[in-house]
């Protein structure tokens, strides 16, 4: 007889919607709530087994017929940045961080909502109101960070990043900045930012969330040194870009029932979580 303990999480899956980064597919995703006194230790569990956050929730893509969303991180101690990085890196020393709780401000806002016009007008953020970007900010049941770029010539706000503070690395949940910025290569700078912070604060790795093969949008990520990809159930290096085409036949998934055995839970183990 098989048992769920009380406090094992309980998963479910959206209905199908247009993909956001492959054209003529559809996107699902498996996810659970994350609340309670255990939530730092599930997101901790999940972020390593390719999970991410949005707000109090935690998701994968669990498409029935694509396989081609993969989580991937940088191994923040083997990192080497690239020649053009290091030039990203020069190009922005005028750049102060600055490390704040997870709190909105109308300064962020407007330059939230100046990178969604410009970058992703079309996209699913577009609508996003301000109390709406409060609540992608601020609710977070986790230790998050909000992580603010200041041009110190101008005295103005030009790069923001919502971080999480997991207990193997940061995960970036999601960063905007100025698109007037477009030749300083601001994205790029972030994340080479936070290998920085994750190396000063002796954690292994920087959480980059999903990339995408053949997705014009998600190739940046692919050109960072030290990138691992969580792909059939454990980390491995990315190797030949080319190899990880995207999986669209329609047995490359597997049940969600079999999806959630194979996840593995704190002091919860694998056989008795019920989907």
């Amino acid at each position: 007889m098989r048992h769920t303990l009380p406090l094992a999480p309980q998963f479910y899956v959206t209905a199908p919607q247009p993909c956001p980064y492959l054209a003529g597919r559809m996107e699902r995703k498996l996810f659970t709530s994350l609340q309670g006194e255990n939530a730092q230790q599930l997101n901790d569990g999940l972020s390593q087994q390719g999970f991410r956050r949005s707000q109090n929730v935690l998701y994968r893509p669990s498409c029935a017929d694509c396989a081609a969303c993969l989580s991937a991180r940088i191994i923040a101690t083997d990192f080497k940045p690239s020649k053009s990085q290091k030039r990203v890196l020069k190009k922005n020393t005028h750049l102060e961080r600055r490390v704040t709780s997870p709190w909105a401000t109308e300064e962020q806002y407007d330059l939230f909502r100046r990178y969604l016009d410009s970058r992703h007008a079309d996209g699913g953020m577009a609508d996003m109101d301000v109390f709406e970007f409060a609540a992608m900010i601020e609710e977070t049941p986790i230790r998050s960070r909000v992580i603010e770029y200041i041009d110190t010539t101008t005295k103005t706000l030009v790069a923001v990043c919502l971080t999480d503070v997991l207990q193997d690395g940061l995960s970036m949940v999601y960063s905007f900045f100025d698109p007037d910025y477009e030749s300083s290569s601001l994205g790029t700078f972030i994340i080479l930012d936070h290998v920085e912070i994750a190396r000063s604060g002796d954690l292994s790795y920087v959480y980059l969330g999903y990339w995408v093969p053949g997705s014009p949008k998600m190739d940046y990520k692919a050109k960072f040194s030290a990138l691992q990809i969580y792909k059939h159930n454990e980390w491995t290096p990315i190797g030949d870009i080319a190899r990880h085409e995207a999986e669209t036949h329609p047995l490359s998934t597997a049940p969600i029932a079999e999806q959630v055995a194979n996840i593995s839970l704190p002091d919860l183990p694998a056989h008795r979580i019920k989907p």
